[in-house]
């Protein structure tokens, strides 16, 4: 006979620990530290974001403060926070690719700073700590953002020429039929 309160199509509870997608699990994202790991996507996500967030912040300062005293301050300061934050973002960068953070001063080197975008991580734990965290949906979507203005830029760049072009043939070819 099934005891009342025992529900018998209810899914098994048993602990399971040795099963787990990271044996050694994921590390705990802390922004405003030098230490951990960081992916490549949440690096540009993050890079991305900030300098954003800068921008932002910079473009109201002006508008509101008009070219004050305040105004450069405020500016200053958010500059000082932006380099301070991507530093930080570049070591962990580099410790996720099993390097020194001390290499986060080659980023001046453009080649360089596209090698950390496109090289991937280690995988599993290495002497920095363990993996980073999966991706959530909004790193992935600000990770995007970057390559997506880029690739408007670049066809715009292309396209614009070509059209200022194509219209002045047209009009050529438009007054040349007039007469």
């Amino acid at each position: 006979m099934i005891e009342p309160t025992l529900n018998q199509y209810a899914p098994p509870t048993a602990a399971v620990a040795d099963v787990s997608p990271h044996p050694q699990g994921t590390a705990e994202m802390n922004l405003f530290s030098a230490k951990g790991r960081i992916g490549r996507l949440r690096y540009l996500a993050y890079t991305t974001g900030a300098s954003f967030l800068v921008s932002v912040v910079g473009g109201f300062a002006a508008a509101l403060l008009q070219g004050s005293l305040l105004a450069v301050v405020i500016a200053i300061a958010t500059y000082i926070a932006l380099s301070w934050f991507t530093i930080l973002c570049g070591i962990k960068r580099c410790h996720d690719l099993n390097i020194s953070g001390w290499w986060s001063l080659t980023v001046v080197v453009p080649i360089i700073s596209l090698l950390w975008i496109f090289f991937s991580g280690t995988k599993g734990a290495n002497r920095f700590g363990p993996p980073p965290p999966p991706n959530t949906l909004g790193v992935k979507l600000l990770g995007l953002i970057l390559p997506l203005v880029f690739g408007i830029g670049v066809l715009a760049a292309i396209a614009l020429p070509a059209y200022s072009g194509y219209m002045a043939k047209a009009r050529a070819a438009q007054s040349a039929g007039q007469r």
